[in-house]
């Protein structure tokens, strides 16, 4: 097996063993950082013109984003849950623009809004994390 091989196949099984952990105020937190992660790579890999890449990272991370947007409560969360539903809707719209236009300057905005909402996803006290409802109408 390769190096390159068995540090996949690491990353995988250290993912899932972290998902079976995880509550679910660290699962969303799990997607955010996932997304993040996704976009810096597809970065490079725009800056490689490796666009095959580029455009199987920026898909993954259109997945997660519309995972996030599926996962809002939009009951319970009110103004906020639909505020962040059409704040998803924007990024998955302009990581497509960015997907067609190569574009790094639209990759680096969707990075933005997306530490924006990490930060304050990040900021949940503790003792709320494990509470469903919070979780589910807290701004994802």
């Amino acid at each position: 097996m390769n190096d390159r091989r068995a540090i996949k196949q690491y990353q995988s099984v250290n993912t899932q063993s972290g998902v079976v952990d995880a509550n679910p105020h660290q699962l969303i937190a799990m997607l955010i950082n996932g997304a993040l992660s996704r976009l810096s790579s597809a970065k490079g890999c725009i800056e490689r013109k490796d666009f095959s890449g580029k455009g199987e990272l920026l898909g993954k991370s259109i997945d997660i984003i519309s995972g996030l947007q599926g996962c809002l409560d939009m009951e319970s969360g009110g103004e906020i849950s639909s505020n962040l539903y059409a704040l998803y809707d924007y990024m998955v719209r302009r990581l497509t623009e960015a997907s067609l236009t190569n574009n790094m300057e639209i990759v680096d905005e969707v990075i933005s809004l997306l530490r924006e909402i990490k930060a304050g996803w990040d900021g949940i006290p503790a003792e709320l994390h494990r509470q469903p409802s919070t979780v589910s109408a807290a701004a994802v």
